[in-house]
């Protein structure tokens, strides 16, 4: 516990929490969700302190001194404690201009007649797995337009060049207003889940738990990603 901590714990439970807050997240869903968590944090709380760490790797909470990771996919076996918040589903969508004119793809297979735009960050080689079933299968992709940048995908998308495959929590403003429609959803992989993990218990110290809780209960109330 440092000082700042234990001043905070000598003032009593119902001390304000204060200190600074180490949180990490991919790069895209922090932005997007974590950040604005952050800023309610810091009006509510002004004596702590925020150091965001968005990256699109997997960050040791001990060693790199973090005190909150929001992670998406399957957890490892660890010692760490963790809150499901919600899922990610990873969709194929494309602007209903293009499919006006290219036809909707009805199966996996139909995506050869197609033109694709991949992200490199969703899709790291260029195949395209779906479930089919009960079963799987990986259609082999020829893109004409790969990128590093998911952002970069989706307005190639909406400007009507392909198909793309992104998290829905990404593109999902651009379905509700109709710039792009989902395809293939019958043949979608299982959503993967979003975690709040941390490494303290619950007598954690008040700055910890308060981003937690405001955490937990802004993902949770987010329909793009339920």
């Amino acid at each position: 516990m440092d000082i700042e901590e234990a001043d905070s714990a000598a003032a009593g439970a119902h001390a304000l929490p204060r200190g600074q807050l180490t949180i990490t997240s991919s790069v895209n869903f922090g932005c997007m969700y974590i950040s604005p968590i952050a800023r309610d944090y810091l009006t509510r709380f002004p004596e702590v302190e925020i150091n965001c760490l968005f990256l699109d790797r997997m960050v040791n909470l001990v060693d790199e001194g973090v005190d909150v990771a929001i992670r998406i996919g399957e957890l490892p076996d660890s010692s760490l404690q963790a809150i499901k918040v919600g899922q990610v589903r990873e969709v194929l969508c494309a602007s209903p201009n293009y499919l006006r004119q290219r036809g909707t793809p009805k199966r996996p297979e139909d995506l050869s007649q197609h033109v694709v735009i991949v992200a490199t960050g969703v899709t790291p080689v260029p195949e395209w797995r779906f479930r089919d079933g009960s079963k799987s299968a990986t259609i082999r992709l020829q893109p004409r337009f790969t990128t590093t940048m998911n952002e970069a995908a989706a307005e190639c998308a909406v400007a009507g060049f392909g198909i793309t495959r992104l998290p829905l929590f990404q593109i999902a403003r651009g379905v509700k207003e109709g710039a792009l429609a989902l395809v293939l959803e019958a043949f979608e992989r299982p959503a993967v889940p979003i975690h709040v993990v941390h490494r303290e218990g619950r007598h954690g110290t008040q700055k910890v738990r308060a981003f937690i809780d405001m955490a937990v209960e802004a993902l949770r109330n987010d329909i793009d990603l339920q």
